[in-house]
């Protein structure tokens, strides 16, 4: 009997998709990817998956070491399988992902959002080893996040909870892509970042090297490199954004009371610039009984192979 000591992980962005071969100690074997906005039919899609993958699990012990196949996918549903009404990706309505690629490779499939996958792959591999309550927070483009409470992934009745960062951080704030006014990530995520800058710019007279890249231009980027260079607005900016993070940070921990709050994404390159504001205002905001117990800490996830790893950390449960 050959033991099925591997999973594949994939993660599918609006962009690319990327896939791998993962062992129980969570290093990559083997990954590829390929470009997911190709292929707006998506029978096309799936058969340059199958193709790619089949040929790194042919060349790495074959389908019969493969345990199961983790997916993360935006509005990817833990409990149906499905992709559902996703608006960065290609197709269109709801798309029965597990099912699919289940009958494509034989073996059992699961879907969950990219955020979801974050958090079960840092429980897995990363900074939430041996913790039982802690949130998942991913600072990029957007703000995601992954609910860990005894143990287990909060999914809710649907499986959609854990949409923190359309939690309402200004009322009557800055418009979301959503359709919603002042949730966190027009804030706190790098495009939020981006906004602020502009704002700040547009309000004051303050001199800033951000001064001489024109406004529609600005990236987060832009802001972290003004930043170390000791730019007095662009240090406004990140404290700003942490006092922002740190503010919606302490209702978190109201509501679920976690070990720790682990942070993943581009945002956390800027390193104590970003931290050090989020723990300052959190601690200035959390309830007696919550004070100096809750961590906030960066994830142990490289970039590169965390996408990979986090859906790989799901199949591990399939059964």
């Amino acid at each position: 009997m050959i033991n099925k000591q591997n999973v594949l992980g994939m993660d599918i962005g609006g962009t690319n998709t990327v896939f791998g071969i993962v062992d129980a100690r969570g290093t990559i074997i083997a990954s590829g990817s390929v470009k997911t906005a190709k292929y707006p039919n998506f029978d096309d899609y799936v058969d340059s998956v199958y193709e790619s993958l089949n040929a790194l699990i042919n060349k790495n012990g074959g389908i019969e070491t493969i345990k199961g196949f983790g997916i993360g996918a935006p509005n990817g549903n833990y409990y149906t399988g499905e992709i559902a009404f996703a608006p960065n990706l290609p197709w269109k309505g709801r798309i029965p992902l597990a099912d699919i690629f289940s009958k494509k490779f034989g073996i059992p499939v699961g879907v969950t959002n990219d955020a979801n996958a974050a958090a079960i792959g840092e429980m897995t591999y990363g900074a939430g080893r041996g913790m039982k309550d802690f949130i998942m927070i991913t600072l990029g483009t957007g703000v995601g996040s992954g609910i860990v409470c005894n143990g287990q992934l909060v999914y809710g009745h649907d499986g959609f909870a854990g949409e923190l960062g359309h939690t309402v951080s200004k009322r009557n704030g800055r418009l979301c892509g959503c359709g919603k006014s002042g949730c966190l990530e027009t804030y706190a995520s790098a495009t939020g970042v981006a906004r602020t800058a502009k704002e700040m710019l547009e309000l004051t007279k303050e001199n800033s090297l951000l001064r001489s890249i024109p406004l529609e231009d600005i990236t987060s980027k832009d802001v972290f490199d003004a930043a170390i260079q000791g730019d007095k607005l662009a240090l406004n900016i990140f404290e700003f954004t942490g006092k922002t993070l740190g503010e919606a940070f302490a209702d978190f921990v109201a509501f679920s009371s976690p070990e720790a709050i682990i942070l993943f994404g581009g945002l956390t390159k800027a390193g104590p610039l970003i931290l050090d504001p989020i723990k300052e205002h959190m601690e200035k905001n959390l309830l007696p009984i919550f004070k100096n117990k809750v961590k906030v800490l960066f994830s142990e996830m490289k970039d590169t192979d965390a996408a990979v790893l986090g859906a790989s950390a799901l199949a591990w449960e399939l059964k």
